[in-house]
């Protein structure tokens, strides 16, 4: 799909012209004991059922399941994987002691039409033989997936690309709500939207429910698709995420949308049949 030999298109620019993150391209499979990984989505979706479990409730559960290990090997992978057992979050939400922490504007606010807030986070993602790390943008009040990129690190890089392809795509919204994770913090981050007259606005710490349409999403996502399949390498990852994403917002009725799809919402569209037949 992409050729580091090209003689006219770098490899970024090839990266950008397929929508993914040139960290994606660069994506090669952490070495990790089969067992380990093995534990390690066994972790994840018991961390995604239930966020506010840490490493000793976590541990709890796994030998109800038979599984035998002991707490200290349990809180070893949740920081390999970026989740911390104290704070229920992934510790891709920690904050970066010198970036602006802005208020969030949510609480109280009536959000009733598409593009007045989106909102974004990043959630860890098991493969075959290692992981990677998805970031979405959502349009609030649709549900809709607006962008989303892969990457197999935490930094800024592939939040910002993801930003700006909803920002090209769909214009600009209001309202923009993250958490306080540095990737979120980031210069490079709030000054696109600073730049796009977009006010930034930001969970408060600890508050995974401040952020709640996108917590639903990873746990849609994972308990629908990605936990039924496995993927030995990033293409393979991010094709599947994009025929899901694609069915999810133009095909998958919510009951909060009055069984419309994310799109229907959106967009403006009636419903495809007659409510009252």
């Amino acid at each position: 799909m992409i050729d580091p030999n090209h003689k006219s298109l770098s490899i970024l620019r090839q990266c950008k012209i397929l929508g993914i993150s040139r960290s994606s391209y660069y994506f090669k499979p952490k070495p990790f004991k089969p067992d380990d990984l093995k534990l390690m989505r066994k972790i994840d979706e018991l961390y995604t059922e239930q966020p506010s479990r840490g490493s000793r409730s976590i541990a709890r559960q796994l030998r109800r399941q038979r599984i035998r290990v002991n707490r200290k090997k349990v809180q070893r992978l949740m920081r390999i994987m970026g989740i911390e057992a104290v704070y229920p979050k992934p510790h891709t939400s920690k904050p970066h002691p010198q970036h602006k922490i802005y208020p969030y504007l949510l609480r109280g606010l009536t959000i009733n039409r598409p593009n007045q807030v989106w909102a974004t986070d990043i959630t860890y993602i098991p493969m075959e033989r290692g992981f990677m790390y998805l970031v979405a943008v959502m349009d609030w009040n649709s549900r809709k997936v607006l962008s989303w990129r892969l990457s197999n690190t935490i930094d800024s890089d592939f939040c910002v690309e993801a930003l700006q392809e909803a920002l090209s795509r769909y214009g600009r919204p209001e309202i923009f709500n993250t958490d306080q994770g540095s990737q979120f913090t980031s210069k490079d981050f709030t000054s696109t939207l600073l730049r796009n007259a977009i006010k930034p606005s930001m969970d408060g710490r600890g508050r995974c429910q401040d952020n709640i349409f996108i917590e639903r999403l990873w746990w849609t996502i994972k308990y629908q698709y990605l936990y039924l399949h496995s993927f030995d390498n990033g293409s393979a990852l991010r094709k599947g995420l994009a025929s899901w994403i694609h069915g999810y917002n133009s095909n998958r009725g919510h009951s909060a949308l009055d069984d419309r799809t994310p799109d229907e919402v959106y967009y403006g569209l009636p419903l495809p049949y007659d409510e009252a037949a």
